[in-house]
């Protein structure tokens, strides 16, 4: 066979030698096309994601349908239910309108009730202690008896005193007798002078025995009264601190019990130095009429009751650079108890003031500001300047005009130029949206297909692009069911 021969076949491959079985590295070609691969993956899976977040901004229309304006299908404009964006929902918040009132200029601080009285029970003589005649928490009036010592001893010095006081005064009436003739003798120049001056001096000396006895006798008698106990105030008694049968003296500390006067009461409370002036303006314009005074409970929840002010300290406190106020209450239905503690509003005057609600007012790194809701459902972020604030109200001393509308509540997911819906409006948008999906839920499912028939009715105007495609699958179908429904 010739070698040029062309059906003959091919030569066999040369015996292998050294170094010609090992495969050949791959060339430079293969090795740009390997990285071309790598980097069209890594293209493809970043725009994917890009495609996934975007679908999830976007808002409900149906699965595979893009949001408005986004690739791959027609800009819808933003109805009303669209939100800052174009594809966020409108945030619905709360609102309140500017307003003027008459708003209290008062100092709140937090106040001790005092009792106006507050009196130690105690003996003021020593003795075995027989009765107590009261009970614990009992409401005494002045004078009442509460307590009694055994009162023997008291009567046998009181008897004692009493004696001797008879027999000074009986020695006394006797030197006056004496002193009497003596000065008839002296008259008849029977008697020498020395003897009626003797005694005149001693009438004398036995009428400071007779003043000092009736002293004693008195003294006497005062002891043998303090063997009854007698309440020095009227007020509410506290605890007893000791019991019948025990011994008294007058150096007891603790006494027998307390006695706090409850009806009127005081309060007690604090006015920083830099508040005084103001607060001693308004006490001299409101003259004997007086400052109102609020106390309410520790939870500022109830109101115990209304007083008047009655005065400021004469001095101030340096460590705490405050001055002791005080109010006084009538406490008629004792609800304030001594020592508790109160939150006192103390009213100085009326200032007219535009306010709007305390929770429309935040507080940002720049200072205050509030959201003003804008004709076309937007906000505009404004700064303000606050003024005297109360419990439900906060008054805007710059910043705001009478009759604009601010937001109160949902504003912590607002932004600048945001669009809100009102609490009080309807959602147009969202009632469409669902109308809209009840619709393409009842095309898919039909037999005809709801995005045809609307081709159809629409006269035969079909959009484009995806949504196209997702809702023409169906139109090929519509003229065999309808006429398939004419058949008889």
């Amino acid at each position: 066979m010739s070698p040029n021969d062309p059906h003959a076949a091919p030569p066999a491959d040369p015996v292998p030698g050294p170094g010609r079985g090992a495969p050949r590295p791959p060339g430079r070609r293969a090795r740009w096309l390997g990285t071309g691969v790598a980097l069209l993956a890594v293209a493809l899976l970043c725009g994917g994601a890009w495609w996934l977040v975007q679908r999830s901004k976007a808002p409900e229309g149906g699965a595979g349908f893009p949001a408005a304006g986004g690739p791959g299908g027609p800009a819808r404009p933003a109805g009303p239910g669209a939100g800052a964006g174009g594809g966020r929902a409108m945030v619905t918040v709360g609102d309140a309108t500017v307003r003027t009132l008459r708003l209290p200029v008062a100092i709140e601080a937090l106040g001790t009730v005092t009792p106006v009285t507050t009196v130690t029970l105690r003996p003021q003589v020593s003795g075995m202690l027989t009765q107590v005649l009261f009970t614990e928490g009992q409401m005494v009036r002045k004078g009442q008896v509460l307590a009694q010592i055994d009162p023997r001893p008291f009567e046998q010095a009181l008897m004692q005193a009493e004696g001797t006081r008879r027999r000074d005064e009986a020695q006394l009436e006797n030197a006056r007798i004496t002193l009497e003739r003596y000065r008839t003798l002296l008259s008849q120049d029977s008697i020498a002078r020395q003897d009626v001056d003797t005694q005149a001096a001693l009438v004398k000396q036995l009428e400071g025995t007779v003043m000092t006895d009736r002293a004693q006798e008195r003294t006497a008698r005062l002891n043998l009264g303090y063997t009854q106990v007698t309440a020095p105030a009227a007020g509410r008694i506290g605890l007893r601190a000791v019991d019948a049968g025990n011994y008294v003296t007058t150096g007891d500390t603790a006494g027998i019990a307390t006695i706090t006067q409850t009806a009127p009461i005081d309060v007690e409370f604090t006015v920083t130095q830099d508040r005084v002036a103001d607060v001693q303006t308004a006490a001299a314009e409101a003259g004997a009429a007086g400052l109102a005074v609020v106390a309410k409970d520790r939870t500022r929840a109830q109101e115990l009751g209304r007083g008047r002010f009655s005065t400021l300290d004469n001095l101030v406190d340096t460590a705490t650079g405050t001055v002791k106020a005080k109010a006084r209450f009538s406490n008629a239905d004792g609800r304030m108890f001594p020592n508790q503690f109160v939150n006192v509003r103390l009213e100085l005057r009326e200032l007219e003031s535009l306010v709007v609600p305390v929770t429309a007012v935040r507080t940002g790194a720049n200072g205050d500001f509030v959201y003003v809701i804008n004709q076309d459902r937007t906000v505009t972020l404004r700064k303000v300047r606050r003024g005297q604030s109360t419990v439900e109200w906060a008054a805007i001393a710059e910043g705001l005009q009478a009759g604009e509308r601010v937001v109160t509540e949902g504003g912590d997911r607002l932004r600048d130029g945001a669009r809100v819906q009102l609490q009080g409006d309807g959602a147009p948008g969202a009632q469409q949206g669902a109308s809209g999906r009840r619709a393409r839920a009842s095309g898919a499912s039909g037999p005809t297909g709801g995005a045809g028939a609307r081709g159809v009715e629409g006269g035969g105007h079909r959009p484009h692009g995806p949504r196209a495609s997702a809702e023409g699958a169906s139109a090929p179908a519509a003229p065999a069911s309808a006429a398939s429904s004419a058949r008889p």
